[in-house]
């Protein structure tokens, strides 16, 4: 059964620093893109990062290029996504999932929608 589940939002400051995890099941992370995405209400969802990590390929969007990095943890088939000089206009649900391909507009995860995690920048 393949299973991907975030954890690490929370309430932060602006400029502040939060890590994501997504923490996967069933599946080698090797094989596919694995993408961080966000969403709030009224907005389409926006892929903000993703990274394929047998080849060392990543993506970021350019609302937050340089300020966020997407990692992966192969052992534990684990992708995180350190967040810093967080802006109030990061505030949003991030999701994963996987993709055949990085940065490419529109695409859909394989896989269903999990709860993500809720980021939220405000002092």
């Amino acid at each position: 059964q393949v299973q991907l589940v975030e954890s690490g939002g929370g309430l932060v400051q602006p400029g502040g620093s939060l890590r994501l995890s997504c923490t996967t099941s069933g599946f080698t992370v090797d094989h596919y893109c694995i993408a961080w995405f966000r969403q709030t209400p009224g907005k389409e969802r926006e892929e903000v990062a993703c990274l394929k990590s047998s080849v060392g390929t990543t993506y970021y969007a350019d609302s937050v290029k340089g300020r966020f990095t997407i990692s992966v943890d192969n052992t534990r088939n684990t992708v995180n996504l350190q967040m810093n000089s967080l802006k109030p206009e990061d505030t949003a649900r991030y999701y994963c999932g996987r993709l055949h391909f990085c940065g490419i507009p529109h695409s859909q995860p394989l896989d269903a929608w999990g709860q993500g995690t809720l980021v939220t920048v405000s002092s």
